[in-house]
């Protein structure tokens, strides 16, 4: 048993936003390990159930993070570590609904930490963005002490209001607090959708033998990253000590050009339909995203395993096997 299987042995962990992507293959790690008990807290606003692992360690509650009695059934078992992935996700739905953006990811943020500080959890790991938090005047690769308050969407607001939440509660409280800042996230378990990733979109659309819809010239830049290991460092926020009050990116560390991901994404799908060039919207200023992960590297332990031509691959396998369940719930 490694280190990280052994910091989560009889431990009973509770996921935020569990039915989601990131948070359904975390909660399938965590329950491939000896933890006690695993609380999912969902409201499947933008996920779904039948995209909830089946175990009998796994509790799964259909309730939202701005409910009070939610949280007080989610909070009951007293957990140990949480992690809180809800949030009302992403850019482009933040700017056609910044009331509901702000409420889901502020107040949010704010009711989960209370719950958490009541209970006295060991940790608290919070995902943010760091496609967010870093503006046009950070330095690329980004490092994490260099963050902007130069923001384009109140998503990009609310996910770095999120981390001063956290620091907050660490500073005065002294809760054990964890900042995860994800790159680009991708792979099996993200269902697509109007305000859903790139990748996803693309793929639901190549398999129906549509072009593919690029915002810009394609040479824009994204440091996409596998979600096994964002997971990996998820698990290892979750028990190393030094992680404790501190942020860090969960990227890849490598840039890709848009146009290169479509033309693979229409090459494993055998769509001919090809691409077509859309303007870029008015959010979108930053052409190129790259991380810096030596933090995350040293403290953490993290290591980024998966080649991205291999994860599309393996994303387009998870398109293949759940084909019809997608098609009944992609909403665009």
């Amino acid at each position: 048993m490694n280190e990280v299987q052994e910091g989560f042995r009889n431990k009973t962990v509770l996921v935020t936003g569990g039915a989601g992507a990131i948070g359904g293959n975390l909660v399938r790690a965590l329950d491939s390990f000896d933890t006690k008990k695993i609380i999912i807290l969902d409201n499947l606003s933008s996920s779904y159930e039948w995209n909830i692992p089946q175990s009998p360690k796994i509790q799964f509650i259909r309730g939202d993070i701005l409910n009070d009695e939610n949280l007080k059934w989610a909070f009951k078992s007293k957990p140990d570590i949480v992690y809180h992935l809800a949030a009302h996700f992403a850019n482009q739905n933040s700017v056609d609904n910044p009331e509901k953006d702000l409420m889901v990811n502020g107040i949010g943020i704010l009711k989960v930490l209370q719950y958490a500080q009541l209970v006295n959890v060991e940790r608290f790991v919070y995902s943010s963005s760091g496609c967010g938090v870093y503006g046009l005047d950070s330095k690329m690769p980004f490092e994490e002490h260099d963050i902007s308050i130069h923001l384009h969407t109140p998503y990009q607001v609310t996910k770095l209001l999120g981390e001063l939440y956290t620091n907050y509660f660490n500073n005065l409280y002294t809760l054990p607090t964890v900042n995860a800042r994800f790159f680009n996230s991708f792979g099996p378990g993200e269902v697509p959708g109007k305000y859903r990733n790139v990748i996803p979109n693309f793929f639901y659309w190549a398999m129906k033998g549509l072009p593919l819809p690029i915002t810009g010239d394609g040479t824009e830049t994204r440091d996409w990253t596998y979600v096994g290991d964002i997971v990996n460092g998820l698990l290892a926020m979750g028990i190393r000590e030094e992680a404790i009050g501190e942020a860090f990116n969960l990227g890849a560390s490598r840039e890709q050009r848009v146009i290169d991901m479509a033309k693979r994404v229409n090459k494993l799908t055998g769509n001919k339909a090809g691409i077509v060039y859309r303007e870029r919207r008015d959010w979108d200023v930053k052409t190129r995203l790259l991380s810096c992960i030596t933090k995350a590297e040293n403290k953490l332990g993290y290591s980024p395993e998966m080649k991205f031509e291999d994860g599309l691959k393996e994303t387009h396998r998870w398109f293949v096997r759940n084909k019809d369940m997608i098609e009944k719930s992609a909403e665009f």
